[in-house]
């Protein structure tokens, strides 16, 4: 038996481990992009970004459903059934003989990876509360922050000495490492009294209340709006650094130096949104996100979308910096209204944002044609219909405080 100490630090490691199953399997991926479409011959190079997006779009379906699952069969079940999913998947995608089988088992892994996201959440929240919950989050979050840091260069350092296809089989053990973990070392958080059948009733019920508030819906697509552009990033990045600018390996480094900006920007929003709110740290994020995009169009209009690496350096990472903490802001803030509801209002808007996201960022991507423009006029769009969504909402929510009777 574990004192209570070491107890509690396992569960970390446990929650760490299952959150951080999203960011590897798709940062872990972006270096082997070329040579997994170089391997199966594909004619068109921007089809290798579906190997990211069809990732996301099993999980978007996955998010929809684990955490209400999860609420009637308890939660070790749930992450179970998502982790076998996600070998499925791993396992058809590590043995695969086409590009078309490849992105099926990408879509199986989504499906898959979605649960352990979502149901170790659920975990924390159940057994912990206060300042117990805050501290644990604060370990997880810490581990957000850095996977997305190293993660592609982990994915490069196997390609130096292996086939994209051992990769795959890190994900295996990952999984396999946290199936047995979860067997062995955690007991089931969600009592049997406390569990909720499903029903499509009650989660029709909760998107019904959901839509009834402009600020939930409103701020949920324009989260969408934000993670768009960065869906078009993640799928253009491998061409854009290890080939455009013919960075090579080379383009992990530049990928994770990126992500640190977004972690300075939580850690910065984290200090500074009590003090300033998270409306106002949000409309300056967006505006210098917008200021930033449209600066960096001219130059990339002027060098006929091929300005200096440094130039986009500086100009992805100031950009990452301001969205790194409207990510943050404005889920939370879409969640304001619809707290009575809180886990099937997250599911929802969760998928609803990644819908917008993988649809309008897919699109967006497949524009890439050797030069940074696709990627700076959709963070430059995507950024002005975020404000224009966002301050409909900030009117819409005038009106209801105004007219009481319009949320009756």
């Amino acid at each position: 038996m574990t004192s209570e100490h070491t107890s509690q630090k396992e569960f970390i490691f446990l929650v760490a481990l299952l959150t951080a199953t999203v960011a590897m399997s798709i940062d872990t991926m972006l270096p082997a992009l070329g040579a997994i479409s170089n391997e199966f011959g594909v004619a068109d190079p921007n089809q290798r970004q579906y190997i990211i997006t069809s990732f996301f779009g099993g999980m978007t379906i996955g998010t929809l459903i684990s955490g209400p699952i999860s609420d009637s069969t308890g939660r070790k079940p749930a992450i179970f059934a998502g982790l076998l999913l996600y070998l499925a998947g791993t396992t058809l995608c590590l043995f695969s003989t086409s590009f078309t089988v490849l992105l099926f088992g990408r879509g199986l892994q989504g499906l898959g990876a979605a649960s352990p996201r979502i149901v170790s959440m659920a975990m924390v929240r159940d057994g912990h509360g206060g300042a117990a919950m805050a501290r644990i989050m604060s370990f997880v979050m810490s581990v957000f922050m850095l996977v997305p840091i190293l993660a592609p260069s982990i994915g490069q350092l196997v390609l130096f000495v292996a086939n994209w296809r051992m990769i795959f089989v890190g994900f295996l053990g990952m999984a396999v490492i946290a199936a047995i973990f979860l067997e062995v070392r955690q007991e089931e958080t969600l009592p049997k009294e406390k569990r909720v059948a499903f029903s499509a009733g009650n989660l029709w019920e909760a998107a019904v209340e959901f839509f009834r508030h402009p600020m939930a819906w409103g701020y949920t697509i324009a989260v969408g709006l934000i993670f768009a552009a960065f869906i078009c990033y993640l799928g253009t990045s491998q061409q854009i650094f290890a080939e455009q600018y013919k960075q090579g390996s080379l383009f992990a480094v530049w990928f994770g130096a990126f992500a640190v900006a977004i972690a300075i920007a939580m850690i910065v929003n984290g200090r500074m949104v009590m003090h300033y709110g998270m409306r106002a740290l949000s409309k300056w994020a967006l505006r210098g996100d917008i200021a930033l995009s449209g600066v960096f169009l001219l130059v990339s209009l002027l060098t006929a979308g091929q300005p200096p690496l440094w130039a986009l350096g500086i100009y992805l990472f100031g950009t990452f910096f301001c969205c790194g903490i409207l990510f943050g802001n404005y889920n939370a803030m879409a969640m304001e209204p619809v707290g009575h509801i809180a886990g099937m209002a997250a599911a929802i808007s969760g998928t609803l944002s990644s819908f917008v996201a993988i649809g309008i960022g897919t699109w967006i991507g497949q524009m890439y044609d050797g030069t940074i423009m696709p990627l700076v006029y959709g963070f430059l769009s995507m950024g002005l219909a975020a404000l224009l969504f966002s301050e409909w909402v900030e009117w819409a929510k005038g009106r209801e405080v105004k007219n009481p009777r319009l949320v009756d």
